[in-house]
């Protein structure tokens, strides 16, 4: 193999990686954010809203979670100025995201929800507890404990996948990566180091994530 591999280029140009690591980051977060609101809000119509609301949700979902990240992120952006309505690409970056995200955290908080057995919710009626009172004393704790590891991975999942906005040029990590290789033709060694970056936010977050389970949940059941 006479392949030399010099990282040199690659590292003379951390500031630009790490302006993109900074816009990966707070898509990834903004994201985290608008999903789960959003995923807490169409779980709780799908579960106990009227029926024709219901419905309206599971059309979102369906056609969310059947659809290509890419196909939403270029309807965003080059598709909504045909009717007038122009973002720019960071906005449809994170508009497109937050809208798949939630469509996934719709079915994971879901899921949560109808796992609290029916007696438990009965026994808080018995006991004259609001319906509100019963959502918040019976129901979303137990909820949120149950699906916080997928919505953990759900979240780990889509940092990853912010890599997709480089496509409409928004410059994150990815594209910035895609950048620098154009200019130093060193190829190996610019994703390589990119690789390496997103391998280590993913375990980031993991870790984060462990830690917030234990300090939210671990310590209340003892």
């Amino acid at each position: 193999m006479s392949y030399s591999f010099q990282f040199r280029d690659v590292f003379a140009a951390s500031d630009f990686l790490l302006d993109g690591l900074i816009l990966t980051l707070e898509l990834s977060l903004v994201t985290m954010i608008a999903g789960l609101i959003i995923g807490m809000g169409g779980a709780a119509a799908r579960v106990y809203g009227p029926r024709p609301l219901a419905r309206a949700v599971a059309v979102y979902v369906e056609a969310i979670r059947n659809t290509p990240l890419i196909v939403q992120l270029f309807l965003i952006f080059f598709g909504l100025p045909s009717a007038g309505v122009k973002l720019d690409a960071d906005t449809a970056a994170m508009v497109a995201l937050s809208i798949n995200l939630g469509a996934y955290t719709v079915e994971i908080v879901r899921a949560g929800l109808e796992a609290i057995p029916r007696s438990q919710i009965e026994a808080g009626q018995s006991l004259g507890l609001s319906a509100l009172q019963i959502f918040r004393y019976v129901v979303i704790f137990p909820a949120l404990r149950l699906m916080f590891p997928s919505l953990a991975s759900q979240f780990v999942l889509m940092m990853l996948a912010t890599s997709v906005v480089s496509q409409i040029s928004a410059q994150d990590l990815f594209q910035a990566a895609s950048i620098i290789q154009s200019r130093t033709f060193r190829d190996f060694e610019v994703y390589a180091v990119v690789a390496g970056v997103y391998l280590a936010l993913a375990l980031l977050f993991r870790l984060l994530f462990a830690g917030l389970y234990h300090v939210i949940f671990a310590r209340r059941s003892r």
